[in-house]
C-alpha cells in the first residue's frame, strides 16, 4: 500500500470521525463568544444521540433513508430544551457555569441510560439499520488524486459539518448579530448601553449550542456507533470543547482542530489496516486521541485568550 493509497483510505475516514467534533466545538464557539462556558456539550450529545437512536429506530419502516435525517433533527430539538437547563442556572440565576455544565453531564447520561433500560430493557439500543448514506459528489470525484480523497463515498453529515463551520464564520464576524453576541461576550455592560439584550443573546448563543450539540450527538451515533449506551458519547464532547480552545474560539480554528482530533480517533478504529500502523499496540492508538486532546489544550491554553467575560455571569448596573 502506497503513501497515497494510505491518504485515500485514511482521509474520509478522519472527516467522518471529525464531523460530530466540529458541530459540537462550534456549538462551544457560540456560547463562549457569548460569554457562557458551555462544559455541558458532552451531556447535550448524548442526549442527541440517545433520541436519534430511538427515532430511527421507531421510525426507520415508515421513513426509510430519511430516518437517521429525521433523528438528527429531532435531536436538534432535544439539544436546544436541554440546554435550556444551562441557560436558566447561569444566565437567569447566575449559577456557577462549570458546576452547572458538570451537572448537565451527568444528568444527561443518567436520563439517556435509565430510559435505555425503560425502553429496551437492556443496557444498549438494538442496532440501526438505516444510516446515513454515502455518495460520490458529481464531477469533483473524478478529479485525479484529491478526488477519491475528498470526494468519493462522502457523508452527507460531512458536508454539513464543513457547512456549519463556514455558516458559523459568516454568522458571527459578518452579520450584525455576530457582532452583538461577541460584544457581550467581551463586555456585557458597554453592550448593555448600546440597547443589547444581554440575557436574551446569551440564551440564543446557549440554544444555538445545544442545537448543534445534539446534532452533534446524533452524528456520532447514526454514523459511527450504530446504537446508543451508555459509553457510545465517550469523551466526543470534551474533545470538542479542546477543539475549540485549541481552535482559539474560532469557527473555521474549531474546524481544523476537530480534523485533527478526528484524524487520531480514526487511526484507533481503522490503524490495524494501514502498514507501520498496525504494528503499533491497539491500546496506544485507543489512548491517542486522548492523550492529544490533553496535549494541546496544556500546550494552547495559555496561549489562547478566551473572550473576557467568558464564565463571568452579567449583573446589571455592576462592574
Amino acid at each position: 500500500m502506497s503513501f497515497l493509497d494510505v491518504l485515500q483510505f485514511i482521509i474520509p475516514a478522519a472527516i467522518l470521525y471529525a464531523s460530530p467534533l466540529i458541530i459540537t466545538a462550534i456549538g462551544g464557539v457560540f456560547t463562549e463568544r457569548a460569554g457562557v462556558v458551555n462544559i455541558g456539550l458532552e451531556g447535550i450529545m448524548i442526549m442527541g444521540a440517545f433520541i436519534s437512536i430511538v427515532i430511527n429506530l421507531t421510525f426507520a419502516d415508515q421513513l426509510g433513508s430519511w430516518a437517521p435525517w429525521v433523528g438528527l433533527a429531532v435531536a436538534m430539538f432535544v439539544g436546544i430544551v436541554f440546554s435550556l437547563i444551562l441557560a436558566v442556572a447561569a444566565v437567569s440565576l447566575r449559577a456557577d457555569q462549570t458546576v452547572t455544565g458538570v451537572a448537565l453531564n451527568m444528568l444527561g447520561l443518567a436520563v439517556a441510560v435509565f430510559a435505555t433500560k425503560l425502553l429496551y430493557d437492556k443496557g444498549q439500543t438494538d442496532s440501526i439499520n438505516e444510516r446515513f448514506s454515502r455518495f460520490d459528489v458529481p464531477g469533483l470525484s473524478e478529479i485525479p488524486v484529491i478526488g477519491k480523497m475528498f470526494f468519493t463515498d462522502v457523508y452527507g453529515t460531512s458536508i454539513l459539518a464543513i457547512g456549519v463551520a463556514i455558516l458559523a464564520w459568516f454568522v458571527l464576524f459578518k452579520t450584525p448579530f455576530g457582532l452583538r453576541l461577541r460584544s457581550v461576550g467581551e463586555h456585557p455592560m458597554a453592550a448593555d448601553t448600546m440597547g443589547i439584550k444581554v440575557a436574551r443573546t446569551r440564551y440564543y448563543a446557549v440554544m444555538i449550542s445545544g442545537a448543534l450539540g445534539g446534532i452533534g450527538g446524533a452524528i456520532y451515533a447514526q454514523a459511527i456507533a450504530g446504537n446508543f449506551s451508555a459509553g457510545t458519547i465517550s469523551g466526543q464532547g470534551f474533545m470538542a470543547i479542546a477543539a475549540m480552545i485549541f481552535g482559539k474560539w474560532h469557527p473555521l480554528g474549531a474546524l481544523g482542530a476537530a480534523l485533527f482530533f478526528g484524524l487520531a480517533q480514526s487511526l484507533s478504529i481503522v490503524g490495524a489496516t494501514i502498514p507501520y500502523v498496525k504494528e503499533v499496540p491497539e491500546f496506544v492508538l485507543l489512548a491517542l486521541p486522548y492523550v492529544l486532546t490533553i496535549l494541546a489544550l496544556a500546550g494552547f491554553v495559555g496561549k489562547a485568550s478566551a473572550p473576557k467575560a467568558s464564565g463571568k455571569p452579567y449583573i446589571k448596573g455592576k462592574r
